[in-house]
């Protein structure tokens, strides 16, 4: 039988080696704790300070309250963005299925099959400027590819019917490669004894792709929305790129006129009120998406 100094000397042991577990768990958060704070939340905390106030930038910072965002809401470009940044979040969720078509495809045991994985994922590696660059090229009403083929030039992005539609049309294609890399590592992952256990049972062509393998895929799934969605939300450098925010601002969106703001016009305080509008759009999404997460680990 233990006694009582023994036991209470074993207790002791073990609270100084959870005491010690936990300084070590500290220690080693402590610095990514540091540089979430320093690079994440003080930027988010001094933007939403910063626009309360009229500032350009250079002079002294005046203190205006809530002017900022009445103008804000009250200014036609706002809405304009507004509904920018809807046409793209909704053009935009065709890449996680159009990534999840060429995943499929390339998913193949066939010769040759690595040039061509390596040729779908090029357009994921180059920088936006690029992919605006080469869209802008391909859209030329003179010497453009697109002229080449309609027998015509079509002025795409120098029309406010076209203009947002043909920058969305170049932003799927590194976004779509991006959700087949998702999709490409997701189905590597699959167990084939599932795959022969579901074959034996008579699953064929789309009962195994629906009752099979999205199952299984749904992590990659989540994770390709959830990215694209914050993709199309944060559009910036292609329409930095191919159209200016133009014409007469009709491909502008909330991180453009944001820019737009801020530097051409050096109203830093109104451009952080975009940003934090900005913000609490995206908030609202990562928010619901994450309850939903842990609701489902639940």
């Amino acid at each position: 039988m233990i006694s009582m100094p023994t036991r209470l000397a074993g207790k002791r042991v073990r609270s100084r080696h959870v005491g010690s577990h936990h300084r070590a768990a500290f220690l080693f958060l402590l610095p990514a704790c540091l540089m979430f704070a320093v690079y994440i939340v003080y930027p988010i905390l001094s933007t939403i300070w910063l626009s309360f106030y009229d500032w350009d930038g250079m002079a002294d910072k005046t203190f205006i309250g809530f002017a900022n965002y009445v103008e804000l809401f009250h200014a036609p470009t706002f809405y304009t963005a507004l509904k920018n940044n809807v046409l793209w979040l909704v053009c935009f969720l065709i890449a996680p299925p159009a990534g999840l078509a060429v995943a499929l495809y390339l998913n193949q045991k066939v010769r040759g099959m690595r040039v061509v994985k390596s040729l779908f994922f090029a357009p994921f590696v180059l920088s936006g400027v690029v992919v605006g660059l080469i869209f802008s090229w391909f859209y030329d009403p003179t010497f453009g590819l697109l002229a080449k083929v309609l027998g015509h030039g079509v002025p795409v992005l120098g029309d406010a019917r076209y203009v947002s539609f043909g920058i969305i049309f170049a932003a799927l294609w590194p976004q779509t490669a991006y959700c087949m890399i998702l999709y490409l590592t997701g189905l590597t992952s699959i167990s084939n004894e599932v795959l022969e256990a579901a074959r034996i049972d008579g699953a064929r062509s789309w009962k195994m792709l629906w009752y099979v393998v999205l199952p299984e895929l749904r992590p990659a799934t989540f994770m390709a929305i959830v990215v694209t969605i914050i993709g199309a939300l944060r559009s910036f450098d292609l329409i930095a790129v191919m159209s200016g925010g133009g014409p007469y601002e009709s491909s502008t969106v909330l991180a453009y006129f944001m820019y737009d703001q801020a530097i051409k016009y050096y109203r830093v305080g109104y451009s952080a009120a975009i940003a934090v509008v900005l913000f609490a759009i995206m908030l609202v999404y990562i928010v619901y998406h994450l309850r939903r997460m842990l609701r489902n680990e639940r």
